[in-house]
């Protein structure tokens, strides 16, 4: 598709209202934005609870942010603000909400749109439109979007720039995020205390990170109880998160952010992945992925991330667990054995786990 025409040093907006991890995931696309204009000034438009994700982005000369909650006043405010203040506005999702706002931001408009009358009449006001694809990666969609701009595609993931923090280990140290958002994507406490001792055997410090949030505190308190293991849980900005991240030994997490930001960050990432489908949500490892993932494997292997299953025969259900709704248990997670995980981490290791 030819190069979409700005004029010199264009203002461009991309919309991503998503979760974290899905605010991360649209950094190649911002990527390939600033490798197709370097002179262009590229703000994203996020939830303000997702705005670290963005920290010290080089492609990025501004974020805006809006509350996930927001009052008609705080939306017309924002609306008064983007008011064609952009030469092009790309939007990530095909929701009316970020498209509204994209087509309210600027001239040139591009969106994914879904293949229903609504999509249809959303196309009327885009310069270019992305039909939806089911069953592709995310990060995939996102590159879709530099396809249909004409422009090269930079499939790479750019995490927060990593800030110092304290106290920063003497020694190797191995990474254990526990706490997923939601409990349906939750190992057992026995997992991750088996996985914990076993670090220690390597000779490894084990290092526990978490959000600063009651109820994640108090999940997380249950599981090291009595372990030895070093909390960092609530004490890291997302810099500061990068940078334990990239010198990190191994890092072991479920389908969660901070897991994608291990992967981005080039540490070893251990993946633990339950009812959700690693075709669309693994692990982006630097790199890209040459070789997609399947939805089945007990250890996967792609560049620097590993990702490991418990198959039940409906693995991966893309479903809230078992009983389909967000604190739902998963059995398949639950019948992960601890084993299996340290197969995982000891390849990840290398000769360190041996």
């Amino acid at each position: 598709m030819t190069r979409i025409e700005l004029p010199e040093r264009p203002r461009i907006l991309v919309v991503a209202l998503r979760r974290l991890g899905d605010v991360l995931l649209t950094t190649p696309l911002i990527a390939s934005l600033r490798k197709a204009w370097p002179d262009a000034t590229i703000e994203a438009l996020v939830f303000a609870d997702t705005a670290g994700i963005l920290a010290g982005n080089p492609d990025l000369d501004g974020v805006v942010t809006m509350p996930a909650r927001r009052t008609f006043a705080q939306s017309l405010s924002l609306a008064m603000k983007l008011g064609r203040r952009y030469d092009l506005a790309v939007s990530t999702q095909s929701g009316d909400r970020p498209t509204f706002f994209a087509i309210l931001a600027a001239r040139h408009v591009v969106a994914p749109v879904e293949a229903r009358a609504s999509g249809a009449f959303k196309s009327r006001f885009l310069a270019r439109a992305v039909p939806v694809a089911a069953g592709v990666h995310r990060v995939e969609d996102m590159l879709r979007l530099a396809d249909t701009l004409g422009i090269e595609r930079v499939p790479r993931l750019v995490p927060p720039a990593a800030l110092p923090f304290e106290p920063r280990p003497s020694s190797a140290y191995a990474v254990i995020h526990a706490a997923p958002m939601f409990r349906y994507k939750q190992w057992t406490a026995q997992g991750w205390r088996a996985v914990a001792a076993s670090l220690k055997a390597r000779g490894l410090t084990v290092i526990a990170t978490g959000g600063p949030a009651a109820d994640e505190r108090a999940y997380l308190d249950d599981i090291w109880q009595g372990t030895d293991v070093l909390r960092f849980d609530g004490k890291l900005s997302w810099g500061q998160l990068s940078g334990l991240l990239a010198d990190a030994k191994v890092f072991i997490g479920p389908d969660t952010s901070v897991t994608h930001l291990a992967a981005a960050c080039g540490c070893p990432t251990v993946a633990l992945f339950g009812p959700t489908d690693p075709r669309l949500w693994g692990p982006w490892p630097v790199g890209g992925l040459s070789d997609m993932w399947a939805d089945i494997g007990a250890v996967q292997q792609r560049g620097n991330v590993w990702l490991v299953q418990r198959a039940f025969p409906c693995t991966p259900c893309q479903l809230e667990g078992c009983e389909r709704k967000l604190e739902s248990y998963s059995a398949c997670l639950d019948a992960l054995a601890p084993q299996q995980v340290m197969t995982a981490i000891d390849e990840a290791l290398g000769p360190l786990g041996r």
